[in-house]
């Protein structure tokens, strides 16, 4: 009975899933990420999991197979380097990761913004979009690093290369406007980068979450009513 309430619960809120999912990566990312194989494992468990809950999304105006035809290439990637060591591969799979996030994050936009109404996994939807676009400029920051090293510094071992925990934390913090922290860009193309994270921040912030927070007041006055 406990299964068929859980499976219930994952169709009807998908996005839930998928936000619990990408937090809980979060989380646990920092213990693995010291390991050789780490990022590709954590890498890869996310892109198949973002591929199924996507799919599960089934109002998303997104197209599965082109969530496929990206995913797939990224994958391969990412097992060269596992099993090969292959560096140079780095930045290949990280600009498709970027792109696979973005499109998942447009699909979602879009899911969220085709009616005029605020459903329950709509603003579970809001919350795994902004974490979507988090990922997407991280993997771009992997990427700006891969190509130019040193282009990124930290208040700790400032000359070593950044990690992908710290280059995602300073992409939640460009994306939230909170501030930049201990993660600084040095060059200007990685200050144009979080510029313009910035600015995708505070137009997803008003244009988006606020539409959906208008349409939940609105919706919460008319049952009163």
């Amino acid at each position: 009975m406990n299964a068929f309430k859980l499976m219930r619960s994952t169709h009807r809120h998908p996005s839930a899933i998928l936000l619990m999912v990408q937090l809980l990566g979060m989380l646990l990312y920092p213990f693995i990420e010291s390991t050789p194989s780490g990022l590709v494992v954590f890498n890869a468990f996310g892109i198949i999991v973002l591929g199924f809950t996507t799919r599960m999304v089934r109002r998303t105006p997104g197209h599965a197979w082109i969530s496929a035809g990206i995913a797939l290439p990224i994958i391969v990637l990412l097992v060269l380097q596992m099993i090969l060591g292959r560096e140079t591969l780095l930045p290949w799979s990280s600009a498709l990761e970027a792109l696979f996030y973005f499109y998942a994050a447009a699909s979602l936009i879009a899911y969220m913004m085709e009616d005029h109404r605020a459903t329950t996994d709509e603003l579970f939807a809001a919350g795994a979009t902004f974490t979507l676009i988090a990922w997407g400029f991280t993997h771009l920051f992997v990427l700006v690093q891969a190509m130019h090293p040193g282009t990124y510094a930290a208040a700790v071992n400032a000359a070593d290369a950044r990690t992908w925990t710290e280059l995602n934390y300073l992409s939640f913090a460009l994306l939230s406007s909170t501030g930049i922290g201990d993660v600084i860009p040095l060059t200007a193309h990685a200050r144009a980068l979080a510029s313009v994270e910035m600015f995708v921040g505070l137009i997803y912030l008003a244009a988006v979450v606020s539409r959906l927070i208008g349409f939940t007041l609105q919706q919460t006055r008319d049952e009163r009513d």
